[in-house]
This record gives structure tokens, sequence and C-alpha cells, in this order.
């Protein structure tokens, strides 16, 4: 449309996957990501914690989960008892290491709820504390409270990298930046030269924390292709310089403790093998032990038979390096070794070559076992660094797997790269969405097939339906009640969503399919879980696209978080829309009590609190209608477009070369809109929300075949009905209608309870459906606004069950304005 306004493109996981038809790879798969999110507590882990019910007093908790800055904690004496776990922030939570009190005169008590499950405070306490491991007092107070530890690898932080030509050597690098844990280094005494920069993982097994070198006898020295860049005296000069500043830029020794531990190897020199070079992984060749340092490290040359060879390319590995195999790996598993070069003929044949080198294969106890267990398959798309470019990262497909190794197909490179090998462990890989959640540019693929449009301006038909994905797949690969889920870091993370079955579900929501919903989701990135909650919630509407609507259309939003496009399926049509979710961990409870209130259901319905016995709103003890009306909007609302004449909200229709025949408005007569409207959205119903016109057509409307049913019945039939943009019924002298049989109530239908429904339609020839409308706990003010179009939809009733439905429904309208209605 000309007049609609378009921002710019972008790449966007989620339909990229949807239009590819590919998955993503689990995030579990990725361990060193789910390592760097740890923020240094762990579950077992105790501390005192002051009790909700009286701020003054504390008592001793365990954590039970954590998730960024977050942790789900369980006072000590509940047991196996889940019912009163609760989350906290680092940040704001009155937290302590277990001995705080003791030392600042506070008092321990035990919690209401568990006083009569600890007649001795003392020595239980002392059962309880025995062996006890208390959270790190340095991240529950000062400066790293609350603080993801790999946020401490602040730019300007130092650390040594051992020389991967000379491993017995290393030298100080500075951070230039922290992207998610992978660090881009700089050699201290390059300040101004980012020509030797390198990106490595903060976990990788080369890089270590200021002083280790010392500790371990290793010598400290720049490498020699930096070396001739200034004089020994200068070196010797920043090396001075750098342990004055020492203190300074230090990092905390324990952010290292989970790097992988190097074992000890049985290489010899000589020993032929075969190997992917780190630099060019691209294909497998032979390659020789050259040198042996020491039980743990040695180094390995790729061969080159070339009498004017360049360089050598050759690497410093240890027993748990990557792509190093034994003699025939590529023949057993059906790979191409690529010959040396200078290696006379075509097939390379090991047995003739280690005669030729004079030579001994280096044995098969010498290498690593190889795993097939770690969740990657064909097809799958994931992150990855360009290994020719390690600035670069791109879109990547895993190609082929074989045991422990991926071969990865990178787009969108600057320059196109043959397939890649890497270890399903390498640091150089990360799962869908990485980059966006540490704000890093990926690569895109070189012809987009999506593009995200942040805001279209009108409501256009498509021609073809657009097919709805439900879960982003990043999240449905992992198990979603798992604590090990998470898949971004700090205060992006969003704890675990809770959907709390028993809570009303409100006018929009099915409650039969609400209860068809998980537990829980997450915990992870904020936006992919409130993305997959809100889907998940659309679908389990009577309407899906109105919910929809309802997501998208907030005039007062006010929480400049992140717009993500959903999707909505009805009536054969396909809806998409732009709604806002919130990108932080503490903005997630207040978000998901709005949205609830926004779609008139039960405040606790779904967030970051689980409800087990009895919810704080009580809404249990409400009627639908009394409810609707405490939490509902209470405003008028507006067929079709939103204010402003515009929305994000688009339709896809089914083709549209078969005209529909008008049908005739026969059973719903729309009153004009008051200027006063009270709420009375019929329960279980949808209906006073303020729909798509198509849809508001489509149910004012019934087929012609309804008509043909009318003259069958040979009697008139015509109803009437209210809705909540009415402000009052229509007076006796309106109602048309002519009834089989009067009926005399012996009470007021809009007093009557859900029983009382019930009771009433069993004394007719619609009794097999009471059961409907004990589960929709529609009561009889409730069963006044029911009207054919609702009993269809939301009952999913065929045609005829419904008119005789209908019949009795108006039967009771008839009788209570005559006898009741003033």
């Amino acid at each position: 449309d000309a007049g609609s306004s378009v921002e710019e493109m972008e790449f966007n996981w989620d339909e990229y996957l949807e239009d590819t038809g590919a998955t993503a790879a689990p995030h579990g798969s990725f361990k060193h990501v789910d390592t760097s999110l740890q923020n240094g507590f762990a579950p077992g882990m105790k501390l005192e914690v002051a009790v909700k019910s009286d701020q003054n007093t504390y008592w001793v908790a365990t954590i039970i989960t954590t998730c960024g800055q977050l942790l789900l904690l369980r006072y000590d004496g509940y047991g196996e008892d889940r019912k009163a776990d609760f989350w906290c922030d680092i940040m704001t939570a009155d937290l302590h290491p277990i001995g705080w009190c003791e030392q600042n005169k506070k008092i321990l008590k035990v919690p209401e709820g568990i006083k009569d499950k600890i007649p001795d405070q003392e020595e239980f306490l002392q059962r309880a504390l025995k062996g006890a491991c208390s959270a790190p007092a340095n991240l529950l107070e000062g400066l790293h409270r609350g603080k993801n530890p790999l946020d401490l690898i602040a730019p300007g932080s130092r650390l040594e990298l051992q020389n991967f030509r000379d491993s017995l050597e290393a030298w100080i690098v500075n951070v230039v930046e922290n992207v998610g844990g992978r660090l881009k280094l700089r050699y201290e005494g390059l300040e101004d030269s980012d020509k030797f920069d390198q990106w490595l993982f903060y976990l990788d097994p080369f890089l270590h924390q200021v002083g280790w070198a010392a500790q371990h006898g290793y010598s400290l020295q720049p490498p020699l292709a930096i070396r001739s860049l200034r004089s020994e005296a200068d070196w010797q000069e920043i090396l001075k310089k750098v342990k004055e500043e020492e203190e300074e830029s230090s990092i905390p020794t324990d952010l290292f403790k989970d790097k992988p531990v190097i074992g000890v190897h049985s290489f010899s020199e000589g020993m032929k093998l075969e190997a992917v070079d780190p630099m060019a992984p691209f294909v497998i060749s032979p390659a020789t032990v050259l040198k042996v340092y020491n039980d743990k490290y040695f180094m390995i040359e790729i061969d080159d038979l070339r009498p004017d060879r360049p360089t050598s390319r050759s690497y410093v590995c240890h027993v748990n390096s990557a792509g190093i195999f034994p003699v025939q790996w590529s023949l057993k598993n059906g790979l191409n070794l690529s010959p040396p070069p200078g290696y006379p003929g075509q097939d390379f044949d090991w047995a003739d070559y280690l005669k030729q080198c004079g030579a001994e294969a280096a044995p098969q106890s010498c290498f690593p076992l190889l795993t097939s267990d770690h969740g990657f398959k064909e097809n799958m798309k994931l992150e990855a660094v360009n290994p020719v470019d390690p600035e670069e990262v791109c879109i990547a497909t895993v190609t082929k797997l074989k045991d422990s190794y991926l071969w990865l197909q990178l787009e969108g490179s600057k320059k196109p790269v043959p397939d890649c090998i890497v270890s399903v462990e390498s640091m150089n890989i990360f799962p869908v969405g990485w980059c966006e959640t540490n704000g890093y540019q990926l690569r895109p693929p070189r012809k987009a097939i999506v593009n995200k449009q942040k805001k279209i301006a009108v409501v256009q038909p498509e021609k073809q339906i657009l097919s709805s994905r439900t879960v982003h797949d990043g999240l449905k690969n992992q198990e979603l009640n798992s604590p090990d889920s998470v898949v971004i870091n700090g205060k992006y993370c969003c704890p675990k969503i809770y959907f709390n079955h028993r809570c009303f579900s409100g006018p929009y929501l099915n409650k039969g399919r609400i209860a068809e919903l998980p537990q829980s989701v997450g915990p992870g990135n904020c936006v992919l879980v409130l993305k997959e909650v809100l889907t998940l919630l659309i679908n389990a509407a009577y309407k899906p696209s109105r919910v929809l609507r309802e997501l998208q259309l907030d005039e007062e939003a006010a929480w400049h978080g992140h717009g993500e496009t959903l999707k909505a399926k009805y009536k054969g049509k396909s809806y998409r829309a732009t709604v806002e979710v919130v990108r932080t961990a503490d903005r997630v409870a207040d978000f998901c009590r709005k949205t609830c209130i926004k779609l008139e259901c039960c405040p606790n319905l779904f967030g970051p609190q689980m409800v087990l016995d009895k919810c704080s709103e009580n809404c249990s003890v409400l009627t639908k209608t009394k409810y609707t009306h405490y939490y509902g909007k209470r405003k008028n609302k507006r067929i079709g477009r939103p204010p402003g004449g515009h929305s994000n909200l688009e339709v896809a229709m089914k083709k549209p070369n078969k005209r529909r025949k008008r049908r005739k408005h026969f059973f719903v007569h729309k009153k004009k809109r008051s200027s006063t409207s009270v709420d009375n959205t019929p329960a279980g119903s949808p209906q006073g929300s303020g729909a798509e016109e198509e849809d508001d057509q489509d149910e004012s409307e019934l087929s012609h075949s309804l008509a043909q049913d009318r003259d069958k019945r040979k009697r008139k039939l015509r109803t009437f009905s209210f809705s909540d943009d009415e402000n009052k019924p229509p007076s006796p002298k309106d109602i048309k209608m002519e009834v089989a049989e009067k009926l005399q109530l012996d009470s007021n239908p809009l007093e009557w309870s859900v029983a009382d429904v019930v009771r009433f339609l069993k004394s007719t020839d619609c009794a097999p459906l009471a059961r409907i409308f004990l589960d929709q706990e529609i009561d009889g003010q409730a069963l006044l606004l029911l009207t054919l179009p609702t009993v269809q939809e939301c009952m999913d009733l065929k045609l005829g069950p419904a008119i005789k439905l209908c019949h009795h429904i108006e039967r009771v309208k008839l009788a209570f304005y005559q006898q009741f209605a003033n």
C-alpha cells in the first residue's frame, strides 16, 4: 500500500526457519553457552533470606534453580514440597550468606507455614547446615552483587594467552570486547594496532587469568609474530606496568573453574595421524607429531611434501584438541582424505605412505572417544564463526555428521567458503538467536528469504494462507521444564511461566484448551519464552484472531520492549500482528499480570508464580459475569480498525475466486451502541471483545439452509439478544416471538447459579448439553446473553442441536422479560 510506512528490513530467524522448513539445533547442545550463563549460584547452595510476612526476621533457604539474576528458593523445612517455592531477584531481594544473621544480630525465625514441622529450631538448623554450601558472599554483597560473572570480563580486563606456536610461552592480552563470553583480545603493547587481534571464547583452554604462567612455570614472552615490533626494554617496561596494575584489571579466578581440564597425552614425536587445520578447517589431511613439549602439550604439522613449501602449517595441541584423528579414520567413515601437497599419484594409501616416511601411526589409545550423542542432525540451523574471518558470525546449516563432528555450510559470508569441519564441542558455534541476544551482527543469507516488516499500515488480504508455527524451534527442541535450558544471560533470562489451570480463563480463552497447555514454559530468553506463552494462549482462544487483536491493540503500551510477529488462524484465514513483549526478567511478572487483565481472565492465569491450592485473587468463587465486570476493561470498543484507521494486523485469506452467497440476517439483531456501557460479557464467549469486521458479519449471518430449516418447522422463530455494547435490554413490547409452549419461571434467571442453569437444561430435551454449561461455568446472567453464533462457535455444536438449544434459551429470555424485567 502506498500509504504504509515500513521500517528497515531485518533478518528474522523465526520466519527464516519457517520459510526454509528447517529446525534450529537444540540449545542444550551448546554446552559452552550454557556454562557461560551460570551466575555463580548453584542448586543446593544455602543462604539466609528475609521472611516475606515479617521483613525483620530471616530464615535459611535452599537454591532450587538459577536463572540469570533470578533464584528459585525454598525455605528449609518444606522438604520436597514445592508449594511455597518463590522467585527472587538477587539485585533487589534481602539475601545473605549463611552466618550473616549471627554476625549482624538479626533474628532467624521459622516461617509460619512450617512452624508445626520444626519444634526445635536450634536442633533443626544444626542438622540442616551440617556440611552445607553457602552461597558466595561476594555475589550477594558489594560491587559484584547480582552480576553475571561473565560480565566481570569487561573491556580493559587483562588475561594471559598461551602461544599457539609454543605452548610453554604466554603473553598478556587486553579484552577489547566481550560478546556473550566471546572475547576480542589484543596483545599488551599493541594498543594502537588491531592487526593481531584474536577472538576466543573465555573458556578456551589456552586462556588464563593473569599470573597463571608464573604459577605453572611458563615463560611470559610476547609471541614471535609481534616481538620485533618493540625493543626488549620496551617489553620489560610493559610487563612491569602490567604487574603494577594487576589488581585493577584482575578477573575473579573462579570464573575459569568450568574450563575443560587438559589431561595427559601419550603421543610421541614422529607419529602420524589425520588432522584438520584449525586455520582452514575444510579438509582432513595427513599430519605428523612435530614436537612434544610435556605430558600435556604437543605440536602437530600438516604434512607438505613439496621441497619449496611456503610455510609450515603447525599448531599446538593437547589430548582433547578437536580435529585430530587416528590413521584410516576418514576411510572408515567414508570421507575424503586430502593427500599432502607433492604426494605422487592420485590415490593416497596410508600403508604405502607410512612405509615411505618410515613412520608409525599414532595408536587409537592416543585419541579421545568420540560420541554421536549430541543432539545435532542434518539440515539443522545454528550460528557459527567464519574461520577465514573470525569477525563474522554466519548462519550455518549442518550438511553432514560423523561421530562428534559437523560439516557446516556458512551462509552470507563476505567471501564464500567451503563446508567447515567443527567439533560438536567447538566454542565457535552458537544456538539460533545468540547474536541477537548479545547484540552482535549476524551475517544474513545473501538472498534473505524472510524480511520482517516492523510496521504495516493497512490490513490487506493476501493470496495465500500463511503457515503458523506455534513454538519457536529453539525452545521446542529443549526440555522446557529444565533449569538447564536457559539460553541467554543475566537480566535477559526469563523465569518459568506457569499456566495455572485452576484460575478463571475469562471470555476469550477456552477453558478446555487452557487445561491442555503445559504446566510451564521456560526458563529462557525473555522474548522467546513470552512469545511462546502468547502463541499458546492465542491457540487456546475461542477466536484466535480476536485474542491476537486484543494483544496488539494497546494504546497505552509503555513497555518499550521488543516487537514480535505473532500469528493466528481462524475460519480458514491467517492473521499476523506485531505484539510488544518485555525483554528483561524484572518486568516479566508485571507484563503477565497486565496481559491477563487485558484478556479479562484471572491475573494469575499465567505468570512466574505457580498457584497450587488457592488463587490469591479468589477467582474460583466469582461467577464469570461478575468476575469479568470486576477485572474487565469496561470501555467501548469499535468494530473494525483501531483508532487512527491503521492496524498492523495482517489477514491472509483463502483464494477469493469462489463468491459466497450473501446470507440473510436472521437470528441476531444488533442494537445501536449506548454511550454508557456495562460489562455483560457472555461467559465463555468472546462476543463482547470487538473483533474483525469479517468475523462479526459471519457471526450475524446464517446460511441459506437455516432459512429452509425454518420453513420446515412451519413457525416463525425470531430471537433477540443484547451484548456488552448495549446499555439495556429491549422492552417486552419490542419482542416478537412465537414459541410452542410458554415457560413459567419460579425465580429470576439473573440470579441463577451454574447449578440452576444445569438443572433447567436437564429438564429439557437438551439435557446432554448440560455438561458443557457446567464445564464453562455458565450462570443465569451469562445464559441470557447467549446467541446462536456464540453457541455454535463456543460449544462446537452443529446447526440442528444449536437451534434446539437456543429455542430453550429464548423461552427463558421471554419468560424473564414477561415476569421480571422492569
